[in-house]
């Protein structure tokens, strides 16, 4: 769970410097259009990869998914504690 604290911060400070050749940095230049449509994608190629009994193909889309949420997650300037916080008051 450590790396994704660690992929957090290295987003944060994709969007702050924006470097030219960056996937992350070019989703974040165009916008939360643009990462709402590739979560929308990923959370339909989890669905698929769920149906299938490929487990490494789940595992790399749900990779993909979460990926994708971090990004929309810094975009909104949320962390991951504010989530897990969220989800420990939920079941708590």
């Amino acid at each position: 769970m450590e790396f994704l604290l660690k992929l957090e911060e290295l987003l944060r400070k994709r969007k702050e410097e924006l470097p030219e050749k960056s996937y992350t940095a070019e989703l974040f230049r165009d916008g939360v259009d643009r990462i709402l449509k590739k979560i929308g994608e990923e959370a339909g190629e989890v669905i698929i990869a769920a149906k299938n009994p490929n487990e490494k193909e789940l595992i790399h889309e749900i990779a993909d998914l979460v990926f994708h949420l971090e990004v929309l997650m810094v975009e909104k300037g949320l962390s991951l504690s504010t989530i897990a916080k969220e989800l420990e008051k939920r079941h708590s």
